[in-house]
C-alpha cells in the first residue's frame, strides 16, 4: 500500500511539479454536502494531498449508527491520507450564511454539491465578492452538472497540447548565431557529422538557403519540400556514392516545419497585453499582471517584439557534449531574458510602492518560461446567468436548434430546481407521486421558458425521465463527476492547466459531454 502511494505521488509531481504540489498542500477546500458526489470529489482531492478540507453538512445519516454526515465523511476520508487535516461543521450552509457569511471567505475554493437554487445564489454572491472560486456540482440521475463561478482566474502553466518549440532559427539571437558558426559540417569526420544536433543542421542549411533566395526563408509547401531536399543532399555518401544512414539528418528533415516556425507573440498573449489590467498597474494589482506588464515592456524594448526565450530544446540525436552545449545556449539566454524582465518588475513594484521582494526571482523565471502560454479565465457570475436581463439567450437558443443537445439537460436541471422551490422536494422522490409530478414539472419547465422568453421546445420524454430519476445519485455518475470536479478544483488551486468556462454537462446515457458559456 505504501509503495502504491509513493507511485501515485511520483505521477502527481509529473503532472504539476513541486510548486503545484506545494500549492495543493497549502490549500483549504470547503465541501458543502457530503453526498455520493461530494465524497467522491473530496476523495480525489485527499489522495493527491490537499492541506485541509472542511465539510459543511447539517444532514444526518440513517441506519443503526445515526450521526452527522459531515463528521462521518470527514473521519472516513482522512483514513485515505493521514497528512490531510479534516474538519466538519454540523450546520446547514443557509445557517452559516445567516449568522457568519465571512466563514466561507477563508477557503481556497468552495465546492457546493446538490444545493437548492436559492442557497446557491446566496453563497455565490458572498464568494464572488470575496474573490473565492465557487464550483457548483450536481449529479441528478444520469446527468452530471458543474458550474464554475470565478471572476478572474490566471494561469501561468497552461500545459498546452502540441506546443511548438521556441528555437528562434528565423530570428537567432547573437549567442545562438555564434554557436551555429562554430560548426563546419564540411570539415567534420563521419562520427561528428552523424552526431550533430538537427537544430544545427537546419540552421547551417538555412544560412545557405537565405543567401541564395534573397534572404527569404522557405514559406509554402513547395519551398519547404525543396529545403528538405537541400538538407537531404548534405548527408554524407560512402565510396560508392550511396548516402550514409545519418539519423540526425533524417530528424532535421522531419522537423523542418518546427524549425521554421516564425517567432511571434501569440494572439491570446497580445490580447492580455492590451487589457486594462496589464496597462493600469496599481498597488492592488496581483503579481500575475505586474509580471505580464514587465514581459510586455521587455518584448517591445530588449526583445525586438519577441517574448523571453523559453530555454528548453527537444530531445534529439546527438552526442552528449554537443547536446549539452546547445542546451546551455538556450538556457543561458533564457536566464538573461528573465533577469531583464526582473528589472522591469522591480521598477514596476517601486512605482506602486511595493518592495522588490514582493515577487520572487523563481516566480519571474517560471512566468518567462511560460509566457507564450499564459491564459486568463473570466466566468460570468451566477447572478448574471440567472437574471432575466442578462441571461445568455443566444447560447441557449442556438444550442437548442438540436433539441437533444446537452443544453436540454441544463434547462431541465433549472426546472427541477424551480420544482424544489415550490414543493420543498425534487420531482419523483416518492414513487407513488411520479405521475402527479410529471404534470407539475411540466408547469415548471414552461414557466422557466416563459420567464426567459425562450422559444425552444423540450420533449415530454425528458420531463418523464427527470421525474423517474427522483434526484438519485447513481454511483457510476457520481464517481465520474467526482473525478472531473476534483480535476477542475486542482486546476484552480495550482493555477496550472486551463479550467472550463463556465458550465459542464455530462450525459451518462450517451457518454457525451459539453461545455457551455452561460
Amino acid at each position: 500500500m505504501r509503495l502504491k502511494w509513493q507511485q501515485m505521488c511520483v505521477e502527481y509531481f509529473r503532472l504539476w511539479g513541486d510548486h503545484g504540489q506545494e500549492a495543493l498542500e497549502n490549500a483549504h477546500v470547503c465541501l458543502i454536502n457530503a453526498t455520493a458526489t461530494g465524497t467522491e470529489i473530496l476523495k480525489n482531492l485527499v489522495l493527491p494531498g490537499i492541506g485541509a478540507f472542511t465539510i459543511v453538512d447539517g444532514h444526518t445519516v440513517s441506519g443503526e449508527d445515526v450521526g452527522n454526515k459531515a463528521q462521518a465523511a470527514s473521519e472516513l476520508l482522512q483514513e485515505l491520507n493521514s497528512d490531510v487535516s479534516g474538519n466538519f461543521v454540523e450546520e446547514s450552509p443557509n445557517k452559516l450564511l445567516d449568522n457568519n457569511p465571512e466563514f466561507f471567505n477563508r477557503f481556497t475554493i468552495v465546492i457546493g454539491v446538490h444545493l437548492p437554487e436559492s442557497t446557491c445564489l446566496r453563497l455565490a454572491s458572498v464568494l464572488w465578492s470575496a474573490s473565492v472560486p465557487f464550483l457548483v456540482c450536481k449529479c441528478y440521475g444520469l446527468i452530471g452538472y458543474m458550474r464554475l463561478a470565478v471572476e478572474e482566474h490566471t494561469v501561468i502553466e497552461s500545459h498546452p497540447d502540441n506546443a511548438l518549440e521556441d528555437l528562434r532559427l528565423l530570428q537567432p539571437f547573437s549567442e545562438l548565431n555564434n554557436h551555429i558558426e562554430s560548426y563546419n559540417l564540411d570539415s567534420m569526420d563521419r562520427k561528428d557529422h552523424s552526431h550533430t544536433p538537427w537544430v544545427i543542421i537546419v540552421a547551417k542549411h538555412l544560412e545557405q538557403w537565405l543567401s541564395e533566395h534573397n534572404s527569404q526563408p522557405p514559406k509554402n509547401y513547395k519551398e519547404k519540400e525543396a529545403f528538405r531536399q537541400f538538407i537531404r543532399e548534405g548527408i554524407l555518401k560512402n565510396d560508392h556514392g550511396v548516402p550514409e544512414d545519418e539519423e540526425n539528418f533524417e530528424e532535421a528533415i522531419k522537423n523542418v516545419n518546427t524549425a521554421l516556425n516564425p517567432t511571434k507573440i501569440p494572439s491570446a498573449v497580445e490580447d492580455l497585453f492590451n487589457s486594462e489590467a496589464c496597462n493600469n498597474i496599481t498597488s492592488q494589482t496581483p503579481s500575475f499582471w505586474v509580471m505580464l506588464r514587465a514581459v510586455k515592456e521587455f518584448a517591445f524594448r530588449e526583445g525586438n517584439g519577441s517574448l523571453p526565450v523559453r530555454g528548453t530544446i527537444p530531445d534529439m540525436i546527438a552526442d552528449s557534449q554537443k547536446f549539452i552545449n546547445l542546451q546551455n545556449v538556450y538556457r543561458e539566454k533564457a536566464m538573461q531574458d528573465a533577469l531583464a524582465v526582473s528589472k522591469h518588475v522591480e521598477c514596476l513594484l517601486q512605482s506602486i510602492g511595493k518592495p522588490p521582494e514582493s515577487i520572487s526571482d523563481k516566480d519571474i523565471k517560471l512566468f518567462c518560461k511560460n509566457s507564450s502560454f499564459l491564459r486568463v479565465v473570466c466566468c460570468r457570475s451566477l447572478a448574471e446567468e440567472y437574471s432575466v436581463d442578462s441571461v445568455n439567450k443566444d447560447e441557449i437558443t442556438s444550442s437548442m436548434d438540436n433539441p437533444d443537445s446537452e443544453m436540454v439537460f441544463y434547462l431541465m436541471l433549472r426546472a427541477v430546481d424551480r420544482f424544489y422551490q415550490l414543493h420543498s422536494r425534487y420531482p419523483g422522490v416518492y414513487n407513488y407521486q411520479v405521475e402527479d409530478d410529471i404534470s407539475k414539472l411540466k408547469l415548471c419547465v414552461n414557466s422557466l421558458l416563459q420567464e426567459y422568453s425562450l422559444n425552444v421546445n423540450i420533449k415530454d420524454d425528458y420531463i418523464h425521465e427527470f421525474c423517474r430519476y427522483g434526484a438519485a445519485e447513481p454511483h457510476t455518475v457520481a464517481a465520474f463527476l467526482g473525478g472531473s470536479a476534483a480535476q477542475e478544483a486542482i486546476k484552480i488551486i495550482s493555477h496550472q492547466f486551463v479550467p472550463f468556462n463556465n458550465t459542464f454537462i455530462y450525459n451518462a446515457m450517451s457518454q457525451t459531454s459539453a461545455t457551455l458559456q452561460l
